[in-house]
Order: C-alpha cells, then sequence, then structure tokens
C-alpha cells in the first residue's frame, strides 16, 4: 500500500462508463483513478483541491434515483457507484485503462481570454 492512498483495508467494485474497477475503499475517486491508471492521472493537470474542475464526473450512487454531477477529488468511493460521464482530462488520462483503443488528443489547455472575448 502506498503513501498516496489513504489506509483502506479492501478493494471495492466501481463501474467506469460500463467496465467495472476494484479501488481502495476510504479514498477519493480521483485517487481511485490513479489507482486504475498510475501511470496517466499524476500527469493530469488535476489540482485535487476543488479549483481546477478538471475531475467532473457524472455519477450515480447505489441510492441514487438518479446520476448527478460531483468532483472526483472531493467525493469518496462507494461500492457499486456508476460514473457515466468524464471530464475531458479525466477521459484523456483513462483512455487506455477503459479500452478506447487510439488514445485521444489531450484536451486543449484554457488559457486567459482574449481581447476578443473581453470587449464582448
Amino acid at each position: 500500500m502506498s503513501d498516496i492512498f489513504r489506509p483502506y483495508e479492501r478493494l471495492v467494485p466501481i463501474t467506469v462508463l460500463g467496465r467495472t474497477f476494484e479501488v481502495p475503499e476510504k479514498n477519493s475517486l480521483l485517487r481511485a483513478f490513479q489507482y486504475v491508471s498510475p501511470e496517466t492521472i499524476p500527469y493530469g493537470r488535476f489540482c485535487w483541491n476543488q479549483e481546477c474542475q478538471y475531475c467532473k464526473v457524472v455519477c450515480k450512487l447505489p441510492d441514487d434515483v438518479a446520476p448527478r454531477p460531483m468532483l472526483a477529488c472531493k467525493f469518496l468511493v462507494v461500492p457499486g457507484m456508476e460514473v457515466s460521464e468524464l471530464s475531458p482530462e479525466l477521459k484523456w488520462c483513462l483512455s487506455r485503462k477503459l479500452g478506447q483503443g487510439e488514445i485521444p488528443q489531450p484536451p486543449p489547455v484554457e488559457g486567459p481570454p482574449t481581447a476578443e472575448e473581453l470587449s464582448t
């Protein structure tokens, strides 16, 4: 067990875009994604503290009636949760693990607004 994960005793199942993964309990969903893909998630543009919004997902918990938006860095893993939508950054970082074939181009970096955008 690595120091980057909160202490856990077992792995729990979650579903991400139809694929099931076993991830450490008691950890944030973003940390669980890092467990699934340690070679890409640490290099994503994630702030890990709710500021960047690059870890937005849509997720349905076992007791939910409908899926709801949440931030993967803030929400703890719940056994049986189903992630139905990923932000472009997460989709890019998890593309190999999700079996999406060729790795897509990374999402564009959002820069400061242009003079044209500011004048409207």
